[in-house]
Formats: C-alpha cells, sequence, structure tokens
C-alpha cells in the first residue's frame, strides 16, 4: 500500500520503521520502476549515508520536521555534487556546486533526497516529451503522458516511489502533471517560496513547490520550505502561515466561486461531469457557490506565450558553450561555437520559444507585443483582486482533458498550449493554485483546481483537505507497479 508522507511520518516517530529502511524501499522502487517509467535522471544511491545520519538524529532526540522522510528533486533545483540538467543536453555534464535554498532547506528539516527528476527540457513544456532523457511515461498507463513540465515529479509520486517531490510551476507545471497523475499540487503565491538555484525559465512566472499525495502532505513540505530568501531579490518578507494548523479551517463558509469561462468550450464533456460532483462535495461540506465572470481570462494564453517566451529568451542566453554547459566540438570562430553549442544542445521547443521570446523583445516589436502582453497581465491581476473581494476560492477544473496519448501533439505546438489554459492566469497574477485529484474520465485522473488570494496558501489547503477527508480520490492508485 502507497502512503502519504504523513503515515511514513508517524511510522518514523513510533519508531515502527527507520528512516534507513523507508529510504531503501524508495531506492528499491526508483530503480525497478525506471525503465517502465523513466521519471528519474539520477537516482542517488548514496542518500542512504543521510538516511543513516537521520537515524542517528532520532536516536538523540534531534530530528526535525521532516527527518529520515525519502522524497525527489525535480532535476532543475541546483543540488550540491549532484548533476543539475534541467532535462537538456546543454546541462547534462553540469554538476552543481551548491543547493538551492529550497533543498537546504529540505536538508535542515532532515528530509532525505533519493534522486533527480526527469522534466520538459528548461521545464518548456505540458507532457515531459520534451526532455533529453526521453518522455516520463504516466502511471497510470504508460501510453499515455504525465503531464509536464514536473512530470517525473508526478509519476514518482503516483507510483509510489517517494510520497511527495519537489516540482516547479511556471504556468501550470504542478498543477497540470497533479492531474494527469491523479495527485496534489500546490502553486504557492510569487515570492513565497525562493527561487535562489532554482534554475530560471521565466523569471516573473517560475514559482517552486510542493507535489504529494495529499493536502496535508503539501502543507508539511510547504512549512519547511516557504520564507523569505535574502538571496532572492523577489522573495517576499514576510511570516510563513502554519499551514498544518490551518488545514483544520475546512470550507463551511466559504463562498467559492465558479467562473463560466471555466466551463465553456473546450472544455471535455466527461472531466465537466467529475468537477460538477466535486464542486458539488465542496458545497455538501458547507460551502456555498456563486457564478463568476471572468472575461479577462480568455487573454491570459496569448500574453503569457509572449512573456514567458521573452522572459526565457533573456535567461537563456547564458547558454554559450563558453562558461559551462555544453561546448560544440573544434568550432570554427566564436560565433560558430556559439551557434553550434547551442542549436546541437537545446531542443526543438526551447528553440521555438526563444526564437520567439526574441523576436518579441526586438526593436520595433517590444512595446507591439511585449508591453502588451504586460498590460494584458495587469488586467488580469485586477480581475482577480475584484473577484476575490466576493468570493474566498475560485474553483474549476485543472486541465481541460485528461492525459493524453504520448506523440499525439508533439506536432501542434498550439493544441500543447491549450493544456494550460486554466492553470496559467494563476501564474501571470502571481496568486496561488492547488490541483485536487477529483475523480476520473475514460480511466484517467481529473483534478480540481482551487486558486486562492495572494498568501492565501492555507485557505486552499484547508479546502483541499476536508475534500479529501470527505472523499477517496486520492487514495486511488495505479495497477500493476
Amino acid at each position: 500500500m502507497m502512503m502519504t508522507l504523513k503515515q511514513q511520518l508517524d511510522l518514523l516517530n513510533s519508531q515502527k520503521a527507520s528512516a534507513t529502511e523507508l529510504t531503501q524501499e524508495a531506492l528499491q522502487k526508483a530503480h525497478a520502476l525506471q525503465d517502465k517509467l523513466n521519471a528519474f535522471v539520477t537516482i542517488d544511491d548514496s542518500s542512504l549515508e543521510a538516511a543513516k545520519s537521520a537515524d542517528e538524529r532520532r536516536a538523540r532526540g534531534e530530528n526535525g520536521l521532516l527527518d529520515g522522510l525519502p522524497i525527489a528533486l525535480k532535476d532543475i533545483f541546483c543540488t550540491d555534487g549532484l548533476k543539475t540538467s534541467c532535462g537538456s543536453k546543454m546541462l547534462d555534464n553540469f554538476v552543481a556546486p551548491y543547493d538551492a535554498t529550497v533543498v537546504s532547506k529540505l536538508k535542515s528539516a532532515g528530509a532525505v533526497s533519493i534522486g533527480k527528476l526527469n522534466m520538459d527540457e528548461f521545464a518548456m513544456g505540458s507532457s515531459n516529451e520534451n526532455s533529453f532523457y526521453g518522455p516520463v511515461k504516466n502511471p497510470w498507463n504508460t501510453q499515455k503522458v504525465p503531464g509536464g513540465s514536473s512530470g517525473g515529479s508526478a509519476a514518482a509520486v503516483a507510483a509510489g516511489i517517494v510520497s511527495a517531490t519537489l516540482g516547479t510551476d511556471t504556468g501550470g507545471s504542478i498543477r497540470q502533471p497533479a492531474s494527469f497523475c491523479g495527485i496534489t499540487g500546490l502553486k504557492p503565491t510569487y515570492g513565497r517560496v525562493s527561487r535562489y538555484g532554482m534554475v530560471a525559465y521565466a523569471s516573473s512566472l517560475d514559482q517552486g513547490g510542493p507535489m504529494a499525495r495529499t493536502a496535508e502532505d503539501c502543507a508539511l513540505l510547504l512549512s519547511a520550505i516557504a520564507g523569505h530568501d535574502p538571496r532572492d531579490s523577489t522573495s517576499v518578507n514576510r511570516p510563513v502561515d502554519d499551514y498544518e494548523t490551518a488545514l483544520s479551517q475546512g470550507v463551511a463558509g466559504k463562498v467559492i466561486g465558479l467562473p463560466n469561462q471555466y466551463f465553456g468550450e473546450g472544455l471535455d464533456e466527461g472531466v465537466r461531469k467529475v468537477v460538477d460532483d466535486a464542486i458539488k462535495a465542496l458545497e455538501s461540506l458547507g460551502a456555498k457557490v456563486v457564478e463568476l465572470d471572468l472575461p479577462q481570462q480568455s487573454l491570459a494564453l496569448p500574453a503569457y506565450y509572449v512573456i514567458a517566451p521573452a522572459e526565457a529568451s533573456s535567461n537563456l542566453s547564458r547558454y554559450d558553450g563558453v562558461r559551462f554547459g555544453y561546448r560544440a566540438e573544434n568550432p570554427a570562430d566564436l560565433n560558430d561555437l556559439y551557434c553550434r553549442s547551442r542549436s546541437e544542445a537545446f531542443g526543438e521547443e526551447v528553440q521555438r520559444r526563444i526564437i520567439a521570446g526574441t523576436y518579441v523583445l526586438s526593436e520595433g516589436y517590444f512595446d507591439a507585443y511585449y508591453r502588451q502582453a504586460q498590460r494584458l497581465r495587469r488586467m488580469i491581476y485586477n480581475e482577480f483582486a475584484t473577484a476575490f473581494e466576493s468570493v474566498d476560492m475560485i474553483v474549476g477544473p485543472t486541465t481541460p482533458t485528461v492525459a493524453f496519448d504520448l506523440g499525439q501533439n508533439t506536432k501542434d505546438p498550439v493544441a500543447m498550449y491549450l493544456n494550460d489554459i486554466y492553470t496559467i492566469t494563476a501564474n501571470l497574477a502571481g496568486i496561488p493554485g492547488l490541483s485536487v485529484p477529483c475523480g476520473f474520465s475514460d480511466g484517467m485522473p481529473v483534478g480540481l483546481q482551487i486558486l486562492g488570494r495572494p498568501f492565501e496558501e492555507g485557505t486552499l489547503l484547508a479546502a483541499g483537505h476536508a475534500y479529501q477527508r470527505a472523499t477517496d480520490w486520492h487514495t486511488q492508485q495505479p495497477e500493476g507497479l
């Protein structure tokens, strides 16, 4: 039986299991399922040493919040002494010389990372088919995608390799794979979790966050990684809430808004039915449901696919074959070194977004595209702010469909981008978003998305926790693993 992070913690606290035993089991599962799922880039067998140290601390009564709990990290977080590839040939030879802030916080809390998880190259994708290391497979059906870009993170939890992982979310890359794989994923408010040591895709949109089986587990993990970091200029200096205590708030008396735009054309009928049932369950728990009209939401997709590529173009300019990463062999001159290093090491989707981003930032087009997209972004933020004056949460489907077949959308970028239509608004506005499993359609998991006011992650987690106490969708497990 697959356990939650909280269940594993109870086993450790009651001395019914050791950190070494839990870590050994996680490593065995990771190796056993690697050929089937391709969830990892690096499996770190040396993590057993960290587990033994955790057992020694527990024996001395010095254990931390997550002491001895095996987890895994998306391969976008710099980890001292381990390859940090971002799923790219460009960084296939890069071994990080330091820990990202979230990694050091998890280590301080005693968590044991068993490895680095596969992902879409530089977090660009919605299916995890853009990785240099090959696609990740969905544990529910290995002919389906797990979602992206944190597909490896979602698959590792869904398969029961570990009970929790870290992912990143630039336009839905925590919530969308959480939905496709039937787990819980939280994108915190922008600035709530440090981005220091997290390789940048789009700096004004990127945010790291927890992925786990339950909202309770996400609260536990968020408690460990949230907080101000002076090394990150976008990190917000405000106290961290007690997320575990907040779980008891429930949803009784909360007002939930249902945007008309989330239930219109493009939403699969099977997904619609499952989400409708989930909303009824929230009503039965005491929530009040009202309709909302959010017309600016239709602007999100074009705004996002101007802003994100523009920032990616800037961030990825550092990969030039000179300082670190991949370097083309026998360059004829400096220009040849730059051109061949980038064209040989970046994948097709990354090159597509760099070209688009460079175009919208170029002279004569900056005002027409990038500046205009930023205006649209402000309109979306203002629309959310107005909505949250009358509702406590906004609820709808996480994705318009369930997980699709491997290769189905690889030749149609627009179809791929439309998978993020319900998630990207939270990144543009910087607000928190939670996806919880709420049922199945065509045999594949469906996610319910809950959006909230800035820094009210506790409210979202409480709603997710209340829903999961009343339902059992989060306990469902893939067969045959």
